[in-house]
């Protein structure tokens, strides 16, 4: 598997990812069949960064109204990274929120 193959998407907008985002930690959807050695390279190689150390977990799908009936949402894997001291992860640009913030106090 490529690296884009194995990280699916960044979980950034959620309150425990905030949290975590304070010590050095990012949160990643990764594919389900991807191991601890496979997600720390494919990390590596797609940023630029040091990894330290990986948690994975397999989030259960939740059971959900279909119509009529009943339906499962499939499975899913997150993966907790940690970054070496110094490095960053940036997927959004926070420049530009620091510059809005000070034309409204304006």
């Amino acid at each position: 598997m490529t690296p884009g193959d194995i990280i699916k998407r960044p979980i950034a907008l959620t309150e425990k990812a905030a949290l975590l985002k304070e010590s050095n930690k990012v949160v990643f959807e990764v594919a389900l069949r991807a191991n601890k050695i496979e997600i720390k390279k494919a990390v590596e190689a797609m940023f630029d960064v040091d990894v330290v150390e990986v948690n994975t977990l397999v989030q259960r799908g939740k059971m959900k109204r279909m119509g009529r009936g009943d339906a499962k949402r499939p499975n899913w894997k997150k993966a907790i990274v940690t970054l070496r001291e110094g490095d960053d992860i940036q997927f959004f640009d926070e420049s530009e929120t620091e510059d809005s913030d000070s034309k409204k106090e304006e």
